[in-house]
């Protein structure tokens, strides 16, 4: 569904666009089975960030129109070079169908909840065809909130999803599905968020990189693999947060993709190595070790994995390693 650049502008009021590393952006995203929505947002400044000035807003199936019922004001502050995850509100273990809860891996990963309530705010409950927007303003003026980051496509109903293939929706093309029961990671390339609501196409991994799921949900008619936030909580980019984030940054990996092993240079700054696999479960802790080699176990071959550093002043990184 095409909307003019008339209709966005008039919805959204005037925007800037950002200067790299000026401002907050996504930094990941999670669609995962029911209720299991997550965002993470990351602050890519030299300064912490009071979220209370900015909002999440979601256009379903579609629409260019936006109320306070689909937006939520963010709370807390973010430090510099720090992430906040945001979880749909759903932890009532007894709870079922629509208010079924989220599960304990993925709460367990959030700063704050968002949304218990669809009909006050459904700003969190996105389903794959949902353009959602990070913006700074508040939810009761959303036409003159300034628009810091999109996902997705405005105004545009994907069918189900967004895919791989031009013209990337799932009822045009013949690209698979990227946007529904996913999990999305921003490219360490990326320094800031999308601004322009009037786009052609949206194409989710020219920015984000797909995380292979890990949870698996059997149905009466068919067995589902769903979600992975392993990575949740942390975010690698290029943005130089500090002199801490330039000692991280010359942290290298090899080879990568490994067989099995793998070699972690350059860490005279880094305190511990950590690495996690893609449930994010710890496989490997090494502390203070100036020429580290990591060996993986047969069973743990031919995944995605995740490599945290972390220097001795808290600063850290993540890298993501594959091993085939």
């Amino acid at each position: 569904m095409k909307k003019t650049l008339l209709i966005l502008t008039t919805l959204i009021g005037s925007m800037t666009f950002a200067q790299d590393c000026s401002d907050l952006f996504i930094s990941e995203y999670v669609e995962g089975w029911s209720n299991n929505k997550a965002l993470e947002i990351y602050n890519p400044t030299t300064s912490p960030i009071d979220l209370s000035q900015y909002i999440v807003i979601r256009y379903s199936n579609g629409s260019t129109t936006a109320t306070a019922a689909n937006a939520i004001q963010l709370t807390g502050m973010i430090a510099p070079g720090a992430t906040h995850v945001g979880v749909l509100d759903k932890q009532d273990p007894n709870g079922t169908g629509q208010e079924a809860p989220v599960w304990d891996s993925l709460a367990a990963r959030a700063d704050a909840f968002y949304c218990p309530v669809y009909g006050t705010s459904n700003a969190f409950y996105w389903n794959g065809d949902d353009a959602v927007v990070l913006a700074k303003g508040n939810v009761n003026d959303i036409p003159n909130a300034q628009m810091i980051d999109i996902f997705g496509r405005i105004g545009e109903d994907p069918g189900s999803s967004w895919t791989t293939a031009a013209p990337f929706t799932s009822d045009g093309g013949n690209g698979v599905n990227v946007t529904k029961d996913k999990s999305l990671i921003r490219k360490a390339t990326v320094l800031k968020g999308v601004t322009n609501p009037v786009i052609t196409e949206f194409d989710a991994l020219a920015e984000y990189d797909s995380i292979p799921p890990v949870y698996t949900v059997i149905t009466a008619t068919d067995t589902l693999t769903y979600g992975n936030w392993a990575t949740l909580g942390s975010h690698s980019c290029n943005c130089v947060v500090g002199v801490d984030e330039v000692s991280l940054e010359k942290v290298s990996i090899f080879p990568n993709p490994t067989t099995g092993e793998f070699f972690v240079n350059n860490v005279e700054n880094v305190s511990s190595i950590v690495v996690l696999n893609s449930l994010g479960q710890v496989i490997e802790t090494i502390s203070n070790n100036s020429n580290s080699v990591v060996k993986f176990n047969m069973a743990e071959r031919k995944a995605v994995y995740f490599v945290q550093l972390r220097d001795s002043k808290g600063s850290t990184i993540t890298k993501k390693v594959i091993v085939k």
